[in-house]
């Protein structure tokens, strides 16, 4: 077993924290929030002062941040402090200059690094079910699959530095656009006379299914584990799929690659947040399609330019 310094304890990073000590790992984790210290230390993870003395003695580290530039200074300050030979391991979702930044971070101090996004939400954080798209050389990604595996249902290995977080955000920019298209049949659907199950019904087995309509129905009733039927309480933040979209679109930006849709997509929930609507779960998109927010005059500007 290793000792592993975890550092990022919020919605995602206690539950992940807590699995690994479950699996028998010391785990030595700090927060700047006492609330998520409080909850961590209940799931069995030492509580430290302050990121370096999470780090000390541990083989491990794994970040779960905010942004990349959270991430770059958290590396820049304890890289230099850190065990020889220990691997970084950033979970967090960022931009992909800023993982590479991190990469460049540990390779100057002699040590292995993994960025390693994930998908599947708190609830796939607290069942240990996460799916980790991981960047990094061989050797690192040797190193870091065994101290990923009792968090995860599935790891991918997707290429060296960055690769991970290159794929994390075009599977959300899909995730996005889908939600969208799948929430926009139901609508129409409900204007046409049709029942939400017969849609679903007829949907979920022919060409129109997806991974937002099978499992994460935007509707109460065809999908009972959606949180369509518990008020849209988040499994994933309608904030949270703002933020990916606009990876997604700074990412597209500096490849010079079209993304229409994706770019359309982050326009739509940029208006859902601002109508104070970040904290529902992205599939509560649907009502903001049905029409039953208030518009905006920015709104409606922004509607009419992007009509095609």
């Amino acid at each position: 077993m290793a000792t592993i310094a975890f550092i990022g304890l919020g919605n995602m990073g206690n539950p992940m924290a807590a699995n690994l000590a479950k699996a028998g790992h010391c785990v030595q984790g700090f927060d700047l929030l006492p609330e998520n210290l409080k909850i961590a230390t209940e799931s069995g993870v030492m509580v430290m002062a302050n990121a370096t003395a999470a780090i000390n003695g541990a083989e491990i580290v794994i970040t779960m941040l905010p942004a990349g530039r959270h991430v770059v200074s958290v590396y820049e300050d304890i890289a230099p402090k850190a065990q020889k030979d220990s691997l970084f391991i950033d979970s967090s979702t960022i931009d992909v200059d800023s993982a590479r930044k991190a990469h460049e971070i540990a390779r100057r101090h002699g040590l292995l690094s993994v960025d390693a996004p994930v998908s599947g939400g708190v609830g796939g954080a607290a069942a240990g079910t996460l799916t980790f798209m991981a960047g990094g050389s061989t050797e690192a990604f040797a190193k870091a699959e065994p101290i990923l595996q009792p968090m995860a249902g599935r790891i991918v290995h997707c290429g060296e530095a960055g690769s991970g977080q290159a794929a994390k955000i075009c599977n959300n920019m899909i995730l996005g656009i889908s939600m969208i298209g799948v929430s926009e049949a139901f609508v129409l659907a409900e204007k046409l006379g049709l029942s939400h199950q017969a849609l679903f019904d007829v949907a979920s087995t022919s060409s129109g299914q997806c991974w937002s309509l099978n499992t994460y129905c935007p509707v109460p009733g065809p999908v009972p584990a959606s949180p369509a039927n518990r008020g849209y309480t988040p499994g994933f933040a309608a904030a949270l799929m703002l933020k990916d979209l606009k990876l997604a679109q700074e990412a597209a930006q500096a490849a010079n690659a079209s993304t229409p849709l994706g770019a359309h997509a982050a326009q739509i929930y940029n208006m859902f947040n601002a109508h104070g609507h970040g904290g529902d779960d992205f599939s509560a998109i649907v009502n903001f399609l049905r029409g039953d927010l208030p518009e905006t005059a920015t709104d409606a500007k922004i509607q009419k330019n992007d009509r095609i």
